[in-house]
């Protein structure tokens, strides 16, 4: 295989260590081999960097391991060029396996330049990227505890449901709150709490909220109604740091909520998720396969699986 960098280092990363080989040498000759193992807090990475900057190193690759890759781009990532390898493209030969041959492994396909980098947005856009992920977690779990409050009515023989479209809503939490309270509603007070855009008549909501709610409903409807006005405010949080992150982007964010049936929140996932430089993508194939949405061929003496 022919050589195209002279000083290059593959990184064998693990948990607690990572074990560096830098292969150096002209390129027509067969290259000199320094090998050393590093521990992987930031003292241990920092004298790894100083120790590739002593060998001249110019190029660095490591395997996308769960996240221990991570603290290691970010030590790196300002005085080397860094490649992040799939690790099924450059699996090693079965029955060579040690930490030492690995790195060397990956030193070697860096050198003949046989690895091909996936992408790692900037820092900016990987902060984006946990926000906007974190958001959709905490998105989840507050359905979560406003279906446990729909199955908590239900047992209590309370249709609010079925007369408001959203119990969730203007109307519905003040209704919900009087209930937690255990307020009891007259049909006075029930006018003030129903909004007047509100289709069902007061008497239907009335006759809904009519039921047999015990102790044990209030106690179940405050936990899950205390968690879910917990998850409001994280996300109503989160919303500010993305908003601020997007700041630099305001010109992608209102070409991407251009888009019909794509909103602003969308357009920060995209930007979050494939960053703004499409240059990094070969092609449009590419970008749909980064993106999880290019479906699978697999096919076998003839025959397509799914």
């Amino acid at each position: 295989m022919e050589a195209m960098i002279e000083r290059c280092a593959g990184l064998d990363v693990h948990q607690e260590t990572v074990v560096a080989c830098v292969l150096f040498g002209p390129l027509d000759k067969k290259p000199k081999t320094s090998i050393e193992t590093f521990s992987t807090t930031t003292t241990g990475l920092l004298a790894l960097s100083d120790w590739l900057t002593t060998l001249q190193v110019s190029d660095v690759v490591m395997e996308s391991t769960g996240v221990y890759w991570k603290p290691i781009w970010n030590i790196l990532e300002d005085s080397f060029h860094l490649v992040l390898a799939n690790a099924r493209h450059v699996k090693n030969v079965p029955g060579r396996k040690t930490d030492v041959k690995d790195a060397e492994w990956l030193a070697k396909l860096l050198r003949c330049g046989l690895i091909e980098s996936n992408f790692v947005p900037p820092e900016d856009i990987r902060d984006l990227r946990d926000l906007t992920r974190y958001r959709k977690k905490l998105i989840h779990h507050r359905t979560s505890e406003q279906n446990r409050i729909h199955k908590i009515l239900q047992d209590a023989n309370i249709k609010l449901t079925s007369v408001l479209s959203d119990i969730f809503g203007v109307s519905g939490r003040r209704i919900l709150e009087a209930i937690l309270n255990g307020e009891k509603i007259e049909t006075d007070g029930l006018r003030k709490m129903v909004d007047w855009r509100t289709k069902a008549s007061i008497t239907d909501i009335a006759s809904a909220i009519n039921g047999r709610i015990r102790r044990h409903h209030r106690d179940m409807l405050r936990y899950h109604w205390e968690h879910m006005s917990y998850l409001e405010k994280a996300i109503e949080e989160l919303e500010k740091q993305i908003d601020q992150l997007l700041s630099p982007y305001r010109k992608e964010v209102e070409l991407l909520d251009g888009i019909p049936g794509v909103n602003k929140a969308a357009a920060a996932t995209f930007i979050a998720e494939m960053g703004v430089d499409m240059s990094v993508f070969k092609s449009a194939k590419h970008l749909a396969s980064w993106a999880g949405v290019s479906p699978g061929n697999y096919e076998s003496a003839g025959k397509k699986n799914e």
